[in-house]
């Protein structure tokens, strides 16, 4: 079992890579889905300040930001960017996972609850954008 400090930064390095990811996901989005880029990156900010408060609330040193993440497949158009967007909502979610059975307190799991379940929303809609189905696993955030 992972302590909840090291959970915390797991997440919290979930939410950084996320960000990242989306700007990639944002340069190459159509334009009809900028208006959900948009609002999907600012979820993912509000989350990470959330986390990066409660590492603090732990005592723990949150850890910064990587000044790049490894993108896992080449994004050159919109399709390959709503791929990108469901595989760093798949890595929320997993961490966010992690999280919940590792919160020590009522705090840390609402954060780890709405943490999973905006990942698993966002990827959810992605998912119906292209088309796969299920557009959910039945357990986001778990093994495939």
């Amino acid at each position: 079992m992972t302590d909840e400090p090291d959970a915390l930064n797991a997440a919290l390095q979930a939410e950084d890579a996320a960000v990242y990811a989306y700007g990639i996901v944002a340069a190459y989005s159509l334009a009809a889905r900028q208006d959900s880029v948009t609002e999907f990156i600012a979820a993912h900010r509000a989350q990470r300040d959330s986390v990066a408060a409660a590492v603090k609330t732990a005592g723990a040193s949150a850890q910064p930001a990587a000044p790049a993440y490894k993108i896992p497949t080449p994004v050159t158009d919109g399709t390959t960017a709503a791929k990108l967007a469901v595989t760093a909502e798949e890595g929320c979610a997993q961490a966010y996972r992690q999280l919940l059975s590792a919160a020590g307190s009522d705090g840390v799991r609402r954060i780890a609850l709405g943490g999973l379940t905006g990942a698993a929303t966002r990827a959810a809609r992605w998912r119906i954008a292209l088309n796969i189905a299920p557009a959910t696993p039945s357990l986001p955030g778990g093994d495939a």
